[in-house]
């Protein structure tokens, strides 16, 4: 990702970033995750990254962000993903995202929605926290809470 992507360049160290420049990122992204590029996602994340996802403890660095991309494509069949720019500030990005996908152990229809920050870095993601819900395509949305 730190390089020109259609015709977008990305910012070079925390510099800040212009919607069309968030746009494109997420669009890359998107299709990434589209064709299961594994490398590419793990290369869209500073060699020295920390994530915090869901219910996950923190993670740091590209050995991990690796592995855990790979446990989710392991489970996520035909997965299919849209984000949506939510704000802009600076170098830090807030999205939302829904995906779709068959779980490959039930076979079950799954959709999943997301909120996440990235705090980016020579164009990369130095930081991600996200939240995240997942329930079965065909079942309603419930709260262990509620």
């Amino acid at each position: 990702m730190a390089v020109a992507a259609a015709s977008v360049v990305l910012p070079r160290g925390a510099e800040g970033w212009t919607r069309a420049q968030a746009e494109a990122l997420l669009r890359i992204v998107e299709d990434m995750f589209h064709r299961r590029d594994l490398e590419a996602l793990v290369h869209g994340f500073t060699p020295d990254c920390v994530f915090r996802f869901a219910e996950q403890p923190e993670q740091r660095g590209r050995d991990a962000i690796r592995a855990f991309f790979a446990a989710r494509f392991a489970r996520q069949k035909g997965y299919r993903l849209r984000k949506t720019l939510l704000a802009l500030e600076g170098n830090v990005l807030a999205n939302l995202w829904e995906g779709t996908w068959e779980d490959a152990r039930t076979s079950v229809a799954m959709t999943g929605h997301g909120l996440e920050v990235w705090r980016m870095r020579d164009g990369m993601i130095a930081e991600w926290d996200a939240a995240f819900n997942v329930w079965p395509a065909a079942g309603e949305r419930t709260s262990a809470i509620m």
